[in-house]
């Protein structure tokens, strides 16, 4: 008798910071999609869809410990990765008004956080077969504006990092695709700076981002390679190249 081949082993992708927001809807869109996801982040998942995610806690404040756990994620294969972690600050506020330790932190989520992960990451993804790493950026990175000073800079950084891997893996490499919100997003992260009573009404939703994460991850990403796509209420995306989003800035009060 004849013994089948085992059934291949599971696609594997890790998204860090996808207990909530954009990164939970990436993470819930790769997992219907067939992968396996291990979420890193400092809050369990929880909710419907939480039962599709594997956890693992991570605080990006400690270096080391987000050293070890990014190698023991990526001690398998990996065929896609997702960086949404994001520290915004406690609020929007002049520069001379922000304390060094905010600024520290914004500094190691959303910039040292995503180093670390593609040094821990990328080897890995290059021995996969179409091999995406997907970055969540902002509208901030084309639209410094005042009170946001740490997240702008930390966020551009980012941005920058993103592009200048993404022309070092060239299009036999590693795919490199950032993706960003047209508008503001309604998240745990935003209702915590916003004041009681606030209206979402006109606010996306992180699930706008569940096709594009399915796409990415099922297509492989060939075609956006090096590129921001900007999503929008409707869940469609266009290149930034194409159009620059609309700026959230507003005024600080005095």
């Amino acid at each position: 008798m004849t013994v089948p081949p085992p059934p291949p082993a599971p696609r594997r992708a890790l998204v860090v910071g996808g207990s909530t927001g954009i990164g939970r809807a990436v993470a819930e869109s790769w997992a219907r999609s067939g992968l396996d996801v291990l979420v890193l982040s400092r809050s369990e998942p929880s909710g419907e869809g939480a039962e599709l995610l594997r956890w693992a806690p991570l605080d990006l404040s400690d270096a080391e410990a987000t050293r070890t756990a990014l190698d023991g994620a990526a001690a398998e294969p990996l065929h896609a990765v997702c960086y949404s972690a994001v520290s915004y600050g406690t609020r929007r506020a002049p520069f001379g008004e922000v304390e060094e330790t905010e600024w520290r932190r914004q500094t190691e989520v959303n910039l040292h956080g995503l180093w670390l992960t593609l040094s821990a990451t990328l080897p890995v993804l290059r021995r996969a077969r179409s091999g995406l790493f997907l970055g969540i950026s902002s509208e901030v990175v084309y639209n410094a504006g005042p009170g946001r000073s740490g997240y702008a800079a930390t966020k551009a950084a980012a941005a920058a990092l993103l592009d200048s891997v993404a022309q070092e893996e060239g299009s036999d490499g590693v795919r490199i695709v950032q993706a960003l919100p047209a508008g503001m997003v309604d998240t745990p992260g935003i209702r915590r700076r916003r004041p009681a009573g606030f209206d979402y009404g006109t606010y996306m939703r992180p699930e706008h981002f569940a096709e594009l994460a399915h796409e990415l991850v099922t297509r492989g990403g060939a075609e956006h390679h090096g590129d921001s796509l900007v999503v929008d209420e409707y869940g469609r995306w266009h290149s930034v190249r194409v159009d620059v989003p609309v700026s959230q800035s507003r005024g600080v009060p005095a």
